[in-house]
């Protein structure tokens, strides 16, 4: 049952997918924390994994960056792969001098400056939130485990290179967290689907101080999310 962007057979995916980014990340996890992992799509490099992590079967696959391109990988999963959760994992920018590099965010809401929500919701605003469920298992889970986590509102950029520098500033007044690429997005297809979403980020670099990772950090180390994540899922 392939669709025009995925690959997979029915029934190859999981009730959960685990979604970075960079499909190389998706590689990453499903060598180092699933157990017989199979990869079963690879369509223009999109790479996606299904597994079991202690014994639960969950699938990993990466979503590009951007709105477009999560909202068609999410859609499909959904509407086609009857996938019923998907979790974000991936990086963002802080905006706030209380969070740090490496620190962990957790996306109750997503403000936005994209479009694509007004479109589904007959051009009103649409607020984007994550599934109350998988929030809780994901912050009770962060307690059991000692991980300190930061939960509220993100926001999601249609542009990386902004040239509205300013409004960063405005972020951090109304108490956004951190900058990311996707999650307004996902929340908006789950929510048109009846599914469950949630996006869980490790701080990548800040905004304010100019700190950064490298590309090889963003790829493989930033393993306390992973962690958190697959433990919330079991």
């Amino acid at each position: 049952m392939p669709t025009p962007h995925i690959e997979a057979q029915a029934g190859e995916f999981a009730e959960t997918v685990l979604m970075p980014g960079d499909p190389l990340r998706a590689k990453f996890i499903a060598d180092n924390f699933l157990d017989d992992a199979k990869c079963i799509t690879q369509v223009r490099n999109m790479l996606g994994y299904t597994g079991t992590y202690k014994g639960k079967r969950v699938s990993v696959m990466g979503s590009g960056m951007g709105v477009p391109s999560i909202s068609i990988y999410a859609t499909e999963l959904f509407k086609d792969y009857g996938v019923e959760k998907i979790i974000r994992i991936g990086s963002c920018g802080a905006v706030r001098d209380d969070i740090k590099i490496r620190d962990i965010v957790i996306g109750m809401a997503a403000s936005t400056d994209s479009n694509v929500n007004r479109q589904r919701f007959h051009n009103v605003d649409f607020a984007a939130c994550a599934d109350f469920s998988l929030l809780k298992s994901v912050v009770d889970t962060a307690d059991k485990l000692g991980k300190p986590v930061h939960v509220g509102n993100i926001f999601t950029a249609d542009l990386f290179y902004t040239p509205q520098p300013e409004m960063f500033a405005t972020m951090e007044k109304y108490g956004i967290l951190a900058v990311e690429m996707e999650a307004a997005g996902l929340y908006g297809v789950a929510a048109e689907y009846g599914k469950k979403a949630l996006t869980v980020l490790t701080v990548s670099d800040h905004i304010k101080t100019g700190e950064k990772t490298t590309s090889e950090e963003r790829e493989t180390t930033f393993k306390d999310m992973m962690e958190l994540t697959l433990e919330s899922v079991l």
